[in-house]
Parts: structure tokens; sequence; C-alpha cells
């Protein structure tokens, strides 16, 4: 490769929702990918509280409270905030909100989400789309776009990428803590494999550690 040759990088989607904790270990991981493979990541939302939303009554409660009128209030703000802002605005905001939710404790509240606002130069207005409808058919359309990769059946996050066959697309890894160096790549390289087996759909054994947000 000559010096005026620059290598293109493969692009990586990723499906997200600001609430969940695993998704943003999962996220971490995928900005330790970028540093060791020729990966960039593109952000997209999808919603726990859209995937839920027909089944709320058969969750126990601490999860209807998380995802009923609170549940919505992140993501719509991220998906006002790429509408008005662009693409370039969803993930160094969902570093910001996933940051104070998660890493420093305050969960989604209203404060930490107008403190992310903040944190990223956005203007304060935006929280205001927090209980706006407006977006919710961008929101939507980015959701169904992620989770009919995968199917019903999973959650966030959702990650796709193209194969030598075809789009490769699954959910998770769910892992903690991120892996960090060349036990990302491997991580990389190993799901990629089990992935893009044809038939392959899962492997999976049980959590025993809560999110490690180091």
């Amino acid at each position: 490769m000559s010096d005026t040759q620059v290598r293109e990088k493969t692009p990586v989607d990723f499906w997200f929702d600001p609430l969940c904790p695993w998704a943003w270990m999962t996220s971490r991981w995928m900005l330790e990918v970028e540093k060791v493979r020729d990966v960039e990541v593109r952000w997209h939302v999808m919603s726990l509280a859209v995937l839920n939303e027909d089944r709320l009554e058969e969750l126990p409660e601490i999860y209807r409270e998380l995802l009923g009128p609170k549940g919505w209030a992140p993501v719509r703000v991220v998906t006002a905030a790429q509408q008005k802002h662009g693409d370039e605005a969803v993930g160094k905001l969902y570093t910001a909100l996933g940051t104070r939710f998660h890493n420093n404790g305050e969960g989604p509240t209203r404060e930490a989400i107008a403190a992310a606002l903040a944190d990223v130069g956005l203007p304060a207005e935006l929280l205001d789309f927090a209980d706006s409808d407006e977006y919710d058919e961008v929101l939507r359309a980015s959701h169904n776009d992620g989770i009919e990769r995968v199917g019903q059946e999973v959650g966030t996050p959702v990650i796709s990428v193209p194969g030598a066959d075809g789009e490769v697309a699954f959910f998770g890894p769910v892992v903690t803590p991120t892996p960090r160096g060349e036990d990302a790549a491997r991580l990389w390289d190993g799901t990629l494999l089990v992935a893009s087996t044809p038939g392959f759909y899962e492997i999976k054994r049980t959590r025993t550690a809560e999110p490690s947000f180091e």
C-alpha cells in the first residue's frame, strides 16, 4: 500500500438503548476494537421501551417502571439530537449519557440527561424532546432496522457488519469488564467467526457478575 492509499475501514453498525448497562459495556468494547482492527462504528438507537411495549404487564414491576415514560426519555433525546445535529452527535451523546447513567451511578434522570447534553455542547432545549413524540416514527424505524436483523427474541445491543457471504448480525456480546487491547481484538475475531457460521444461533451461560464500569 502506498502512502497515498488509505485502507477503507469496515463499517460496524451498533444499535443501543442508553438505559442498558450491558449494551454500554459492549459499546465501550467496540471503541477498543476500533483501536486494534480496521473498523468504524456507526451508532443507531433502538428502544427497550418499544421492544417491550406489548408485554409490559408481563414484566416485573421494576422493569415496568423503567420502560414506561422514563424509558422513552433518553432515546428520544438522542433521536432528536441526531435529527437536528447529524449522525456525529449520536456517539458523542451516548458516551456522555452512559458515563453519567452507569459509570457515575446517576441513573436515567432528567438531570443526568441535561448534564450529558451540556457535556458534549448540545443545546439544552433538546431535553424538551424527552416527552415529545415528534421523532418517534424515526426512533421506531431505527429500532426496527436493527431488531429485524436478529429477531424479536433479543434486546440491546445489536451489531451488524459486512461479511464475506453477506451481512453478519447478532445480539451482544454480553461481557464484563470491558476487554482492552488484544483481548478486545480476540473477542471481536471470535465473535465474527461464530456469528458468520451458517446455522449458528446461540451460545450463552448464566451471568455471575454485574457490569463492572472500570
